[in-house]
């Protein structure tokens, strides 16, 4: 199993590029950054509970968090986690997520959700309840600009006659795109037009595993192979990442504090520890 770090970059946490090197040194196959653009001042209740943590209206650009982890680092794999592909356009996304393959050296993993934030999705244009089927389009539009010469996409949500879209991602046909997110429409997303998975293995109710067994026979179902399966935001816990491991989980991502060197590195060098057993 691999493992990665997640972790909120801010204007006050340790430095993207600082903690890249960091991470990559500890010997983790990953990093992750998340992202929301803004946060309305009246915005829907968050999945963790009434108070929003400052680190939702502080994150940086996850792109160009990770343009400086990846001048930091040789082989640290770079992951959106997950990026909010209905808040941004996607003739331009698929020009960011390519650049970044391109300038890491084919070391992207293309994170994707659907988002909580009604009121954050709806300052972009995109009503919240449209949101699945809006993200399903502009992941398609991604897929034809990265793999054909001369796309075009003539969708309800998308809609654009042939375009030239110069440097295409280094990874073959694209880097790999994890759906996010736990329910239906995330894993009727994830068997139709991605990659792999990345659920939170704490989330629902229903125990993981059944979780990660009723998503595979989905997939069989649709005619796909297994699907690679990555435990996202887990807790640091030796019997957690047992019964991810259990489950059938590839990887596993903690999340981590958006905090400075001094308390970040600790928990760091625990959390490399800690997985020693599991290599």
């Amino acid at each position: 199993m691999k493992f990665g770090v997640m972790m909120f970059p801010t204007d006050y946490s340790i430095g993207a590029a600082e903690l890249a090197r960091i991470v990559e040194e500890l010997g983790f196959e990953s990093l992750w950054f998340p992202e929301h653009t803004h946060i309305p001042l009246d915005h829907t209740s968050w999945p963790g509970g009434d108070e929003l943590p400052p680190h939702y209206s502080h994150s940086l650009d996850p792109f160009v968090a990770l343009a400086a982890a990846a001048a930091a680092t040789t082989k640290l794999l770079l992951g959106t986690g997950i990026c909010l592909v209905i808040q941004r356009d996607p003739i331009t996304l698929a020009k960011e997520v390519a650049s970044l393959d391109h300038l890491s050296n084919g070391r992207v993993l293309f994170g994707i959700g659907g988002g909580w934030n009604r009121e954050e999705v709806q300052n972009h244009g995109v009503n919240p309840r449209l949101r699945w089927r809006v993200l399903r389009e502009r992941v398609l539009a991604m897929k034809a600009i990265w793999t054909e010469d001369e796309p075009e996409f003539p969708g309800q949500h998308v809609n654009f006659d042939p375009i030239w879209s110069g440097r295409k991602p280094t990874q073959k046909p694209h880097p790999p795109i994890l759906m996010g997110g736990d329910g239906p429409k995330a894993v009727e997303g994830l068997i139709e037009y991605c990659d792999e998975w990345m659920p939170h293995p704490d989330r629902t109710n229903q125990p993981f595993a059944e979780r990660v067994a009723e998503a595979q026979r989905g997939a069989q179902a649709a005619g796909r192979g297994r699907i690679p399966i990555t435990a996202f935001g887990g807790p640091a816990e030796s019997g957690a990442i047992a019964s991810s491991q259990e489950a059938g989980t590839d990887r596993y991502v903690v999340r981590f504090p958006s905090a400075g060197a001094d308390e970040l590195l600790p928990l760091l060098r625990r959390y490399a520890e800690m997985i020693a057993e599991f290599r």
